[in-house]
């Protein structure tokens, strides 16, 4: 086994064979969506630089930008303590969200009470 599918040997994925990768900005942090990927997608990420993702309604991979322009480059992939979720750190060319808005959690304020002043 190389050290590649030794790396993608950890993840746990679930009975559809993906795992949940959330995205963020790599130099601010900021969310910008969530998407899924199998070990097929992860490998594409891990050694071409660009982000691909496994489109569960259309059933097919797709690579951030190709279409829209929207670029995502890879700077970092991370496996949470359980092994269970990717944490992708990327360079985010345009908006991310397929609406066209930056981040896809700009929509409805769920208003949580603020645990912090409480």
């Amino acid at each position: 086994m190389t050290d590649l599918e030794a790396r993608i040997a950890q993840v746990v994925w679930n009975d559809d064979g993906l795992a949940p990768a959330i995205v963020q900005q790599w130099d601010t942090h900021e969310v910008l969506m969530l998407a899924w990927v199998d070990a097929e997608a992860l490998r594409r990420t891990l050694t071409t630089g660009r982000v691909t993702y496994w489109s569960r309604s259309r059933q097919e991979y797709w690579r951030k930008g190709d279409t829209s322009g929207n670029i995502q480059r890879i700077h970092e992939a991370r496996l949470d303590c359980d092994g269970d979720a990717i944490l992708l750190l990327v360079d985010q060319t345009g908006p991310a969200c397929h609406t066209g808005t930056r981040t896809c959690f700009d929509a409805a304020d769920l208003e949580a009470v603020d645990g912090v002043h409480e």
